[in-house]
């Protein structure tokens, strides 16, 4: 490295704290860096490669390893700011999917695929399962593709095979009480379907890996002894499949280092192990630990607010984070009374917020524990006009004219790809319909081959079909033969842009001017305008990048990576999908029992932890302002149910809390009835374990606004009386459901219409 960037390495390490650059230069034997919330942990592991770099080691000989494309591109460039752009060009960085899909290409032989196969995504593969289903005529109200495809990926995550599926007693076992018992057969087919096809999907990389170094121990040696350092991003999130692999090519030098938080561990569901990153010295017993506890993001009642939280979980690693910044304002409590007003007031704080604080629209989140809590936040920005984004939909790539035009340059790469075939040998449409493609399909598993093959061989292997069918099948291989020679010659897009303009896709959408054909050629253009950056980004001296770079590429995009080019709009997102980004502002909703919680994790120690990490996880976004909320009722399968707040809310320690309303309620739903004990302007609340805990009450405000005093009243309220609601206005009781506060009371009132309402949180007033 260069003089003056060796000075500037060194300046950099000066900007770092003292365990920040601990981290960074103790790079020998096995590392755990634990990265709290905002405590620059991209910077220290991006800094960590660069100082390995300055220190002779070889770009090929250090391994970097994330979970989103993005991710890697960050550390690039901020690696290249210090060292260059040639020595990170040489780097093995990436994803693991990414990196993994590269080392098979390379060993494809011993890995038993074709080095050019292709990569199929979640709807590539769910077709496939859903055609193995029709093929057995199995009942696909029963055996649904999505079903069966997040139990084949489950299985493969933890490294069970098609062929070990059968000999794990528990799967076979709940496939019999899911009456699904043909799942694993399913699994086989499947299996031999993507091998014939030359195809692997997204959880056959890191499998097919795991095989790979288990039977090529030759193989496993030469990439043991390429990477001297091995660096791992968000170790928690690591599943079994990637964590074997990670230990695997660790063992001959030892070198490893991994970053993560194991109180940002969310994502079991995907087969994530947190085990992974709390057995860490266990696996590795001479290790090193690195504790970066001081939070850069957000201000001081956040961090102390999240604190308390967290050690409530007992399966964690112990570290105090704590922050610099200022103390900030107190966390925002909004008690609505339904759902619905919920995503009233939150809209309306985001107006008054943005003007308070001079924010953007981008500077603000609202994040749910489900997809489907959006729709409510929805409906109430687009009334106020606020503009949002709604984060987690079907992505660009997913879209039908994407999806064609990158079949057509699957198939030319992959001409056994019979999922890319089925895709695009009708479209546009050119006469070869349902009827004649399930000929095709007929006779290519009568004579085990491709589909493209049998229409190759139409004239031998269909012999009945119609002169005119074959013609046009004929028509459709010769066009597709036309581009083979181009495949080395012409970069990515150049040749995707001849087969677009050549196939018809184009002028058949121009045929009929409807916006929806308007904005399929919008996606399509923008499709090609992404191919032609990519070849920019990515092309060597030559400028060439081909079809295959490309296509390997694009299958491996998360949904981070798919995300888009940020706008000024409030982003609407799970608290899963907001993993890893900041706001100046975040709104966290639904805080309540049997939702977040979310009540499959209620009954398990295990799985309430992971609920709680998700709550932390949320807290941790905002870097100056949170606000919590959740509903007094909620609308259920179109029933009108009561809520309860969540648990969580009780976690947090009451001085970090501001309730609006002047109060603040019970939130321990375990317990029926909560006791109430006045006691010098405090409120002595009986948690569920019998020990009571004061909590702040506003007693100058007890009178219309606190619990007890609305029970009092509700026993007075009877149908026909007039009462009077502080939102709707005055209206007449039509009816009652139950007794006291607990009771549901029907009103009809003047302009809001008739509402269901629960009279505990309804606060009204007898006129």
């Amino acid at each position: 490295m260069c003089d003056h960037k060796a000075r500037e390495m060194a300046d950099f390490l000066n900007e770092l704290n003292e365990v920040q650059r601990s981290a960074v230069t103790d790079v020998e034997g096995a590392s755990l860096i634990i990265a709290g919330a905002g405590s620059g942990k991209t910077r220290v592991l991006t800094y960590r490669i660069a100082y390995l770099l300055s220190q002779g080691v070889a770009p090929d000989n250090i391994l970097a390893l994330t979970f989103t494309r993005k991710a890697a591109r960050e550390m690039k460039e901020r690696i290249a700011k210090l060292v260059g752009e040639e020595q990170v060009r040489r780097l093995w960085m990436g994803t693991f999917h990414s990196v993994f899909a590269r080392i098979l290409r390379y060993e494809a032989e011993a890995a038993g695929y074709p080095s050019n196969y292709t990569i199929y995504d979640t709807q590539d593969a769910r077709n496939v399962i859903k055609q193995i289903v029709k093929e057995m005529k199995l009942d696909d109200n029963v055996y649904k593709a999505k079903d069966l495809y997040h139990c084949i990926s489950a299985a493969k995550n933890n490294l069970i095979t098609a062929e070990s599926y059968f000999s794990n007693n528990i799967l076979v076992q709940r496939d019999k009480d899911v009456r699904r018992p043909l799942t694993g057969y399913i699994y086989r087919v499947y299996a031999q379907r993507c091998l014939k096809a030359g195809a692997m999907d997204y959880d056959d990389i890191l499998l097919n890996t795991t095989k790979l170094f288990r039977n090529h121990p030759e193989v496993l040696d030469k990439y043991q002894l390429r990477f001297h350092y091995i660096l791992v991003d968000e170790y928690q999130d690591t599943n079994a499949a990637q964590y074997m692999i990670v230990r695997k090519l660790a063992q001959q030098r030892g070198n490893v280092c991994v970053v993560g938080d194991d109180a940002q561990s969310i994502y079991s569901f995907r087969g994530a192990r947190i085990e992974n990153i709390l057995n860490f010295r266990k696996d590795y017993p001479d290790y090193k630990i690195f504790k970066l506890e001081r939070n850069y993001r957000s201000t001081k009642t956040i961090v102390n607010a999240a604190n308390t939280l967290i050690e409530k979980n007992r399966n964690r690693i112990d570290k105090r984070v704590f922050s610099e910044n200022t103390r900030g304002e107190p966390i925002n409590v909004f008690q609505p009374l339904s759902d619905q007003e919920e995503g009233y007031r939150v809209a309306a704080s985001i107006v008054e917020t943005q003007a308070r604080l001079q924010l953007m629209y981008k500077d603000f989140a609202i994040l749910s524990r489900t997809n489907a809590q959006s729709r409510i936040f929805e409906e109430a920005l687009r009334k106020l006009d606020i503009p949002y984004t709604i984060f987690g939909g079907p992505s660009f790539y997913e879209r039908k004219e994407v999806k064609d035009v990158l079949a057509y340059g699957k198939l030319l790469m992959n001409p056994r790809d019979d999922e890319a075939f089925r895709r695009i040998v009708n479209v546009p449409m050119r006469g070869i319909g349902a009827a004649t493609i399930g000929r095709i399909e007929e006779a290519s598993v009568a004579n085990s081959l491709p589909l493209w093959e049998v229409a190759v061989r139409a004239d031998e292997l269909l012999p009945d079909l119609p002169t005119g069918t074959r013609t046009k099948l004929q028509r459709f291989v010769a066009f597709m033969n036309g581009f083979a020679g181009d495949l080395t010659e012409l970069n990515a897009y150049e040749l995707l842009h001849r087969v677009v303009t050549a196939s018809g896709i184009i002028t058949s959408l121009q045929a009929e001017n409807t916006p929806e054909n308007i904005s399929r050629l919008q996606n399509i253009e923008e499709l090609l305008n992404g191919i032609r950056e990519f070849v920019e980004e990515n092309g060597d001296d030559t400028g060439m990048v081909t079809l295959e770079q490309y296509l390997s590429d694009i299958s491996l995009l998360t949904a981070v990576d798919q995300s888009g080019k940020a706008t000024d709009s409030v982003a609407v997102m799970t608290i899963h999908s907001a993993k890893g980004l900041e706001f100046e502002v975040v709104y966290i909703v639904g805080l309540e029992e049997n939702l977040f919680p979310s009540p499959m994790a209620i009954g398990s120690q295990q799985e309430l932890e992971e609920e709680r990490r998700l709550f932390y996880v949320a807290l941790t976004r905002a870097r100056r302002n949170v606000f919590l909320s959740y509903a007094g009722t909620r609308f259920r399968w179109g029933l009108l149910h009561p809520a309860s707040p969540s648990r969580f809310l009780d976690e947090i320690d009451a001085q970090y809390l501001d309730f609006p309303d002047g109060r603040r309620v019970p939130v321990m739903p375990r317990q029926k009835k909560p006791v109430f004990m006045a006691s010098s302007g405090r409120n002595s609340q009986q948690d569920a374990d019998g020990q009571s805990r004061m909590v702040p009450v506003n007693r100058a405000r007890t009178s219309s606004s606190d619990p007890a005093a609305a029970a009092g009243d509700a026993d007075r309220i009877r149908p026909g009386m007039t009462v009077e609601h502080q939102r709707f206005g005055r209206g007449e009781v039509i009816a009652m459901e139950g007794k006291g506060a607990s009771a549901r009371v029907e009103i009809q009132f003047g302009e809001a219409g008739r509402k269901l309402l629960l009279l505990k949180f309804a606060q009204l007033k007898i006129v």
